[in-house]
Parts: structure tokens; sequence; C-alpha cells
């Protein structure tokens, strides 16, 4: 023992001499301490919400600032407790914490505590990289001397406060208060301060997304630790570990809004550079609704995990070893102190199973997986080759094991027994985008599942076949050269020359022809041979410039293949086609942005509604009118839940690579996409009414919640009886109701059999 004991004093000797040694020798290139001074100092830009709510922060420095006296005590407290309870009689560097340290080294004793004070990890912070050199540790003890020296204990306090991190993006207590409790700092608990400021230690060890049970145990070391140093009493110490945690749900805060963030963060800084962005403390006023971006949000990353699911099993995210199975399983039940949230999910582990029933421990809690809310686990995915199988005479214990980890949503909670429902995150991407038409304002912009996984913006920048969402261009276009939704083409085979072999035999999704149809049917059906024929019939040319009317300003191919969209677009810029069809022919200026201050409060920059009448409000209507059809009665049938007037249209590329849907009702556009990000096939059944419409559809019914008005039919438009076989008029009562331009509707009254066909397309006037 006294051998140990002549060892620990000279490495404690070693220690401090190689410290002050090494202070003089590197004082002088160390940073200037002006530096944290001005922490904060500089404004960066403030972005709002359409109601003027503070959605996001553009800023060279991370977090959400707070001065020192609007910081709990309890915070405070905690924080110098577990981290450096002799923080307010050293001058940087704790010699006594040092030499435990060593000791903890020498003898392998546990202690409460390491040698690194609040100071020097604020040094590390501020001004230091991660890597663990012996240079490194001595600039830490040399600047964390400066410090001391030239700001006061409350000024270090509240820098290291607002600096360090806590996991999950957030540095500084307020930001974290806000992830992890949804409230500012102020109003935190003793038992959530205490959680807070068992994070600096290890965020990701000790979050409680990620182990509660951890970061219980955690918890209860930061409470002890307080009652030892005198700032609470036992008393205090047991209640708010008994508290319940109201844990927000991750993701669903900051995060849901930051690819419209991201969107306008990108158009800031090449307007106005960088250094205004970060410095010029702008304050920056959008269209964003959160109601319905949050809408979005949910909208989209359901949709995708049950097209993920159809996909198949992909198996466990991982596998624990060395995990006591009865333990855990006879453990406390965390139920009493947390909440969790029916719907939410999270990463579970399984501690047991059987073939109809697992145990699966999420959040501290535990659950029950049935057999039933995993069925859709029997198809399992090969991983490696993206082949399928389904198990048969399907069981629990064919898919998971004990030690597996997994993602499992909260079915219910009833009585403190909590049914879980098997989950994984999917693999399939998507993207949205809802426009206000007539405004153009911006209401809601998803760019990908989950931002924190992939910053993508695809809603703005991914380029994809749109398929048959392509379709209403080419029968609007046709309305405008000529034809009426009466007019009948003969869907039959047709054969044209060029493509890879020579000669190109278009066909309909279900391989079948038609015969004779009306314009109305075939974007209703969706047919590809009338819609080819179409395309002819108008001209390309004549189709190229509509569509560069209407807003696609990318490249098109200039051949008949665009009659099935076989070119590159995005959905924000459909979206904006979509919104000339809904607002009586006008393409509207997108904005995103309503106005701009700068610091003193002068407009910068303010953006009115701005519109140009692209195509005639009679062509609107009528295209609108069929694509009421699509939903009515065709594959955009899904929206019709929605109980108001709808138009819109599905979209499926060849190889199932890009599944859409494109709609609008009177006061909402929006465009949904569905794919992969290389592109690979969605499965020969996810179609654009499969994939994407029950993503828009979920998104419109909380968006618009009912409320929409009828689409107005403009002056200029007259309906006529006709027959639903030729589109001629009709002989009697038995005929359809059909929109017409004035002056279109057929003469010609149907014959008792329809015999009548396009033959001689310059029986049109093509002008």
């Amino acid at each position: 023992m006294r051998l140990k004991l002549i060892v620990i004093l000279t490495l404690v000797a070693v220690t401090i001499g190689i410290i002050a040694g090494g202070y003089f020798a590197i004082a002088r290139g160390m940073p200037s301490i002006q530096e944290l001074k001005t922490f904060n100092q500089t404004a960066g830009t403030k972005i709002y919400a359409d109601d003027d709510t503070l959605i996001g922060e553009l800023k060279v420095e991370k977090g959400i600032f707070i001065p020192i006296d609007s910081i709990p005590k309890n915070m405070i407290n905690a924080i110098i407790a577990v981290e450096d309870s002799r923080f307010w009689k050293h001058k940087g560097v704790d010699y006594i914490a040092i030499a435990r340290a060593v000791v903890q080294d020498v003898i392998h004793v546990s202690l409460k505590q390491g040698g690194s004070t609040l100071t020097q990890q604020l040094a590390k912070v501020v001004f230091l990289g991660p890597e663990k050199t012996l240079k490194r540790k001595l600039m830490e003890v040399a600047l964390a001397f400066k410090i001391e020296k030239n700001l006061s204990k409350n000024e270090i306090l509240e820098l290291y406060l607002n600096r360090v991190y806590f996991g999950h993006g957030a540095y500084g207590v307020e930001m974290a208060a806000k992830i992890y409790f949804g409230k500012s700092i102020r109003n935190l608990t003793l038992g959530e301060s205490a959680m807070i400021a068992g994070l600096v230690k290890a965020p990701s060890v000790y979050s409680p997304f990620n182990d509660l049970s951890k970061a219980k145990e955690r918890q209860s070391v930061v409470l002890m630790r307080m009652e030892e140093e005198g700032y609470i009493r036992k008393t205090d110490r047991d209640y708010a570990y008994a508290q319940p945690l109201y844990l927000s749900s991750l993701k669903k805060g900051v995060e849901a809004n930051t690819y419209f963030i991201d969107y306008i963060k990108k158009y800031l800084e090449e307007k106005y550079g960088e250094d205004t962005v970060y410095k010029g403390g702008m304050k920056v006023y959008t269209t964003l609704d959160r109601g319905m971006q949050s809408a979005a949000v949910n909208a989209m990353q359901s949709g995708l995990r049950e097209v993920d699911k159809r996909r198949g099993w992909r198996g466990p995210i991982d596998q624990k070893k060395d995990v006591d199975f009865e333990t855990e399983l006879k453990r406390k039940d965390l139920a009493t102190t947390v909440v969790i949230n029916p719907g939410d999910i999270y990463s579970g582990l399984v501690l047991s199973v059987s073939d109809k029933e697992a145990v699966v421990k999420t959040r501290g809690v535990l659950g029950k997986l049935s057999i039933k809310d995993a069925t859709w686990a029997a198809k399992v995915l090969n991983a490696k080759d993206g082949t399928s199988k389904v198990l048969q005479n399907f069981a629990l214990t064919k898919i998971l094991k004990p030690g597996d980890v997994i993602k499992v949503s909260i079915k219910s909670i009833q009585n403190k027994h909590v049914m879980l429902a098997l989950e994984q995150d999917p693999e399939v991407e998507g993207a949205l985008v809802s426009v206000e038409p007539n405004t153009g304002f911006i209401r809601a912009l998803v760019g990908g599942y989950d931002v924190t996984k992939s910053d993508f913006n695809r809603a703005i920048y991914a380029k994809r076949q749109p398929g048959s969402s392509f379709k209403p261009v080419i029968y609007a276009a046709a309305m405008d050269h000529g034809f009426t939704p009466a007019s009948v083409i003969n869907d039959e085979p047709v054969t044209y020359m060029g493509g890879p072999k020579g000669e190109w035999i278009p066909e309909n999704y279900d391989h079948k022809f038609y015969g004779l149809t009306r314009l109305r049917e075939a974007l209703t059906y969706s047919r590809n041979v009338v819609t080819v024929k179409l395309v002819d019939a108008i001209g390309i040319d004549n189709l190229l410039n509509f569509a560069r009317t209407v807003g696609f300003q990318g490249e098109i191919p200039r051949n008949l293949s665009i009659a099935l969209g076989s070119f590159n677009t995005s959905p924000f810029e459909i979206a904006m086609v979509y919104n000339v069809f809904a607002s009586n022919g006008l393409k509207v200026k997108p904005i995103s942005i309503k106005y701009i201050t700068d610091r003193k409060g002068r407009i910068l920059e303010t953006n009115e509604p701005e519109s140009e009448q692209a195509i005639s409000p009679q062509t609107a209507f009528l295209i609108t009118s069929m694509m009421e059809d699509v939903v009515k009665y065709g594959t955009g049938w899904r929206a019709k839940s929605l109980g108001v007037p709808v138009a819109g249209k599905t979209g499926t590329t060849n190889d199932y690579k890009d599944a859409w849907f494109v709609g609008y009702t009177s006061n909402l556009v929006t465009s949904v996409w569905v794919g992969f990000d290389n592109s690979r096939s969605l499965g020969s059944t996810e179609t654009g009414a499969r994939s994407a419409s029950p993503i828009w559809v979920q998104f419109m019914s909380n968006a618009i919640r009912g409320q929409a008005e009828p689409f107005q039919q403009p002056e200029g438009v007259v309906t006529q009886h006709v027959d639903p076989k030729s589109g001629l008029l009709s002989r009697d009562e038995s005929g359809l109701n059909e929109f017409f331009k004035e002056g279109t509707q057929p003469r010609q009254i149907s014959p008792s059999k329809s015999v009548w066909e396009i033959k001689d397309p310059s029986q049109f006037n093509f002008d």
C-alpha cells in the first residue's frame, strides 16, 4: 500500500509539473478570449411560420442562447454537482479532482467524477478538437486558466450551459429541454433537470430515447450527487425520481420543418450572402402552415412505412448479447415513471419470444407484441438480392429471438398493459409539396422520410419521371387544339417506327384494347394507347410548347414516348404545373417568403402573389372536370374519402420505379412522389394509386378538414347531352352531360349504333 501511495504522489507531481511547464510553452499560441465574450452577440437569421411562430434560426453558433439569469437553479446545481462539484472554488483546474482521477487509474476505485472542470470542458468545446493528445490536453489546461482569469464564474457557466452537447442535435440546455421535454428550460422540474444534466457524460448512452433504463439510473446518480452537495434534501430526491417523465416525441418538433427551412436557407444564402444570413440579424416571415407541415410529415412517414412493409421484413436492427433476460423481465417496470403515447415508434429489446407473443422492452417499459400485430413480417425480404419469400405457418419465433433490437410502435395502453406493433424504418423515400392556388403560397414541403438520415430535399431536387401524372397536360393541350372531352379515339393496336427495336407498339397497363374511347374516359382510366395517338394527333411541338407554357422547364424529349411521361421533373415543379389548372389557368409565382426585415425592422424584401394567364379558364376547367372523374371512377378513387370535389391523377413509371399522385381541391394543390433514390423497382403492385395516393389522402384530410368548394364553371363553357359511345349529340335522355368550350360542342346526332371514330386528324382545327 505504501508503494502505491508513492506511485500516486509521483504521478500527481509529474502531472502538475507537465501542466505548469506546458502552460508557459504554449500560452503564446492560444486563441483570444474575446471570441468567447462575443458568443451569441452575433445575431443570425430567425425564420417564422405563417402564424409568426419561430420555426428555425440560421446562425454561426449552434443551439438557442439563454442568459444565466433565466436558467433555473436546479439545472445549474445539477450540472455542477455531477460534473464539477468544486467549480466555485478552483481557478480553472481542480488539482484534487486530477488526483482522484489518477488514483482511479492506479487502484481502480470507482469515483463519482473525473478530472476535467467545467472550465476545461468549455475550452475543449469552443477552441479544441476531439483528438486526445498531450498537446491538446496542455492547451485545454492553459485555456482554462486564461478563461478563469478573464471571465466571471457566472459568465463561464452561461457559456458552458449554452454550448455543451446533450445528444440528438441539442446544443445547450434550452435546446435540450425542447428536444427531450418539448418546453423551455425555464419550465423544467427538478427530475427533468437532473436527467438533462446526466447526459453530458455520454449523451448517446444515457439518452432516454435510446435507453430509458440507463437514463433513469443516470438521473438517480445526479440527484444523489445534488443531495450530497447539499443542494436538495433526500425527500426532494425521492420525489423527483418518482415523477413521470413526459418525454417529447423525438423528431416531431423542429425537425418537422427542416426540409422547408433548408429550402429557405439556400435562397437566402444565394441572394444575401452567408455573412448577412448568419450575422445580419434578419427576420424571415414565411408561408409555411405549421399544422399542414406536421400533417405532411406524419402522412409521409406512415405511408412510406406501409409501402416498406409490403416489400417484406428485413430483420432486426441489431442483436445484443450478454443480456440477463431473466433479470430484465423481473426488473421494475418504468411505466409509472415515463409517459409514452400510442402511435409513437421506438427501438425495443426482445426479452422473450413464443410462437404467438413476444415481450419487448422499449423506453424502459415492458410491452407485449402479438403475432397479429406482426403478420406483415411473414414476407421476408432478402437484402442481398431483393427477393422475398412468404413464411409458411408463420410464428414470431421464425423472425425474432431474445436479444434482437427491433422497431415497435405503441399500439395501446390499458391499465399499464402496453401492446406493441412491429415496425421497421423504410428504405423507400418520398416527397410532398403543397401549394395554395392563386397565391402560390407554399404551405407544406417534405423532402424525405427522415431528415436526420438523409437531408437530400427530394421535393425540390429529385428528378424523376412523372409517368401518367403528365397525361393531364397532354389532354389539356388537346383541349386547346380542337379536341373536347367527348372526342373519340380508337383504342386499338398501333405501331410507330423508331425506338430501340426499330418500332414501338404502345400498350395499356392491363394489355387490353377498348375500341372507341372518349377522351374523358381515356384519362379517367389512364389509357396509354389513346394518349399516344392523341399526342400524335395534336403534334409533338404543340405539346412541348404547351408544357413549357404551364411550367415545365427541364429537357423534354421530342418523341411520342413523352405521352407516357418519359422525362424528368420534380415534385415541386409538377405541383406548380397542376396549380395552373387549379388557378383557372393562371401561372402563379411560387412564394415561400412573405417578407424579410433587417435587424432594425426595415423591410428588405416583400413578395405579393404574382400571376399571368397561361391558359384559358375554359381549358383549365375542362381538364379539372376530367380529373374529377379520375377520382370518381378511376385510379384516384381513394381521394373520394375527402368528401369534397377533388381533381387528380395517379402516375406509375416503367418497372414501377416511381409512384405519383398529384391533385387538388379548390383551396390546395398537393403532389406526392414515392420511390427509391437509386431508381430500383418498388415492386410490381406498387402503383401511384397504391403507394402515393394514401399519403396524399391522409395529408389532405388533415390539411383541408372538409373545407373546400366545388370547382367553378367559367363563362364560355357550356353543357351538352352526348352519346357515351360516339361522343356525338345524344338521341334521347340516355346520354351523358358533357362540358364544352362554347362553339366546340358536337352538331351531329349520334346514330343508333356508334360507328364514328377519328381516322383523319385533319378534321380537327390544330391551330
